[in-house]
């Protein structure tokens, strides 16, 4: 969630991962993913850094969490494993299955 105002100065808070685009034309119009439109005094860049900042402690909240139990450690070694390989997700041409594209 962000924090926005509306032209009139009414401060709002916003999901951000319901804004589908932000134009200025020249006020800053946010068109959310049901298609309705806000209007808001923020310019784009200030609600694009704010949606980063949102997100930015979010994932380092969710990291910090991981960390706590353990989980950080085992999400990072799933991560970095080489499922393709491992399970032969994309056959070559060794074998009798055509190679699937990715």
């Amino acid at each position: 969630m962000i924090a926005v105002s509306r032209l009139n100065g009414n401060p709002m808070v916003l999901n951000s991962d319901l804004i589908k685009t932000a134009e200025a034309s020249p006020d800053t119009m946010l068109t959310l993913i049901n298609g309705e439109k806000l209007i808001v005094r923020e310019s784009c860049a200030e609600v694009m850094e704010r949606v980063i900042t949102y997100r930015a402690r979010l994932l380092a909240a969710v990291a910090r969490q991981l960390h706590a139990e353990g989980g950080f450690e085992r999400t990072t070694a799933i991560a970095s494993l080489d499922l393709e390989k491992q399970f032969d997700l994309f056959p070559g041409p060794e074998t009798n299955q055509p190679r699937r594209e990715r």
